[in-house]
């Protein structure tokens, strides 16, 4: 293990000392803007976590004055002080960690602190605990609810990477274009990311890494005065509740990880499958749907006409953009509007009307393009964007040989384009990110109590062969398979069989004894409503005789409520 190590922080190195482009295939000035975005040097990798030094006194004991939250007066909002890297905690500015508290409404029944946290990574966890609560009234009655905006993030020291324009311009360009010119900009837009990431904010986003958040978490638990938390993480907070858990095994009395990314490996190797699960999102779930209801959309009678006419509108955009307002509608917009739709099938009508809107668009009032053009424009943020990036590319080593990646997103992009497409422009971005010092952290599931594991079987971002890769990690957990289905997001997503599980496990029940399985509800019909939960539970030799076989034939090295895992 140690020289394995060694040799992947030897390899990490290299790859970022030598130019990782063949510079004959760029242009002059987009070579010089590449290496311009080069820092002079990388700092040494730390290859392996340190023994935790006891926190200084400047942050044990400081005090939070909790008062109402501005943006949700029904929490406590405070703020924490945090050193900017818990490695050194004398060196640079210190970061502001605002953080949010729900307390118990039973007294008398308290179980203790819940800690929750957000998807991502980039989302803002601080307003979460008041809709948990209203959710799971049980649970808000029985435990104190905290969250917090992870560093970076929010109303905590925030990071920047790009304007606004720069982050439009980084998806105005037709991620499918393989021509060389195409391919240079994108590897300039991603440089460029990397540099406005240094540029604005300097070394704070060097130090936006799970681990770093891990010990702001447990911060927080002892400044709220307690020995031991629950924890309820969805999407990248799987990520997070792993590495918390891995830390601080002592620390935790419960945990629920739901929508798990696999955080046995590397972010790339997690990453990696997303071209093929989103693909298979696409394909299996929503295409066969809306072209069961091609009386309502008029999309095509059977999947592979309803595909062919989302193509041909993709085509169509690309030749001839449409404009709403300040909004431009492009080939990516179709994109990204299907992506953030197949985190949750009750986004399909939304599509699907908004897809059916554009084949008719002269015809389409006002009000129905507006609606068009509110779904289109809400992909992500920049700040979302910051965080994202310097997490994914500081926590774990990704390749960093251009040639590699331009052979593999096109393999991607081929059979895989909704996600694959846009593959290089993400990768390119870590390839060029500095050498992080993160350490290597192992999660096995040493020293902890039973932790509570939910996905579903065709989950886009978090897809499931990733998911039993994690739970074969975390020894001693139990995984809740929701079968039929592919929503992001299990918990609080009106499946009674899961949310049955889940709470009874959290109010004081032990966790099941062996894995199960949970139906999935019913696709949403038009105009109507999903059909009550038919969930049911079963044992784990029936998860096994109907499970998904791997995707994978390579080997590697983005929900409404956990938005995204990805991309």
């Amino acid at each position: 293990m140690a020289a394995h190590r060694a040799r992947r922080r030897e390899d990490s190195m290299s790859a970022w000392r030598k130019p990782w482009w063949p510079v004959a295939a760029l242009s002059g000035a987009v070579a010089a803007v590449l290496v311009s975005a080069v820092p002079p040097t990388a700092p040494p990798d730390r290859a392996a976590d340190r023994t935790t030094a006891p926190v200084p006194a400047r942050y044990a004991h400081q005090r939070l004055h909790w008062q109402p939250c501005a943006a949700k007066p029904s929490l406590e909002c405070a703020r924490m002080t945090v050193p900017r890297d818990w490695h050194h905690p004398g060196t640079g500015a210190d970061l502001t960690i605002e953080v949010s508290r729900h307390r118990a409404a039973g007294p008398a029944r308290r179980r203790g602190v819940l800690m929750m946290a957000a998807g991502g990574p980039g989302a803002s966890g601080l307003t979460r605990p008041a809709d948990f609560v209203a959710r799971s009234p049980s649970v808000g009655a029985a435990y104190d609810v905290v969250g917090f905006d992870q560093r970076g993030v929010g109303s905590s020291t925030p990071a920047q990477c790009q304007t606004d324009a720069e982050f439009r311009t980084f998806y105005a360009h037709d991620f499918r274009d393989r021509s060389p010119a195409a391919l240079r900009g994108v590897l300039a837009r991603s440089r460029q990311l990397v540099a406005g990431c240094l540029r604005h904010s300097g070394d704070l986003v060097r130090r936006l890494t799970t681990d770093q958040a891990v010990r702001d978490m447990d911060l927080f638990r002892a400044l709220l005065g307690v020995r031991k938390i629950s924890y309820y993480g969805p999407s990248y907070a799987t990520w997070l509740g792993a590495y918390y858990a891995t830390k601080f095994p002592e620390r935790i009395e419960r945990a629920v990880l739901d929508s798990n990314e696999d955080f046995s490996g590397t972010w790339q190797h997690a990453q990696g499958g997303l071209p093929k699960s989103f693909q298979r999102r696409f394909e299996q779930d929503f295409l066969p749907w809306i072209a069961r209801y091609d009386t309502t959309y008029h999309y095509g009678r059977t999947a592979a006409a309803a595909k062919a006419r989302w193509e041909a509108r993709r085509h169509a955009l690309h030749e001839h953009p449409l404009t709403v307002g300040t909004l431009t509608i492009g080939p990516n917009q179709l994109d990204n509007a299907t992506i953030l739709s197949m985190y949750n099938a009750r986004q399909f009508p939304q599509l699907a009307a908004a897809l059916r809107a554009l084949d008719h668009w002269p015809s389409t009032p006002p009000a129905g393009r507006t609606r068009v053009a509110q779904l289109f424009a809400s992909y992500l943020s920049p700040g979302f964007a910051a965080v994202y990036a310097s997490v994914t590319c500081n926590d774990t080593p990704w390749h960093g040989d251009l040639d590699y990646w331009l052979d593999r997103s096109a393999k991607d992009a081929a059979a895989y384009p909704l996600v694959g497409a846009r593959e290089l422009a993400y990768a390119a971005t870590c390839a060029a990110w500095p050498v992080s010092d993160a350490p290597h952290v192992r999660v096995t599931g040493r020293g902890l109590p039973t932790t509570l594991m939910l996905n579903s079987v065709h989950d886009p971002a978090t897809y499931y062969e990733g998911a039993r890769a994690a739970h074969r990690a975390l020894r001693g957990s139990r995984l809740v398979t929701v079968t039929g289905g592919g929503d992001h997001g299990q918990y609080q997503n009106g499946n009674a069989c899961v949310d049955g599980i889940v709470n009874a496990y959290l109010l004081g029940k032990t966790a099941p004894d062996h894995d199960v399985t949970c139906a999935a509800d019913p696709l949403p019909v038009p105009g109507g409503r999903v059909a009550p939960s038919h969930a049911r539970r079963t044992r784990s030799s029936v998860l096994r005789s109907a499970a998904v076989p791997a995707i994978f034939s390579w080997t590697p090295s983005v929900r409404p409520a956990a938005r995204p895992g990805a991309l």
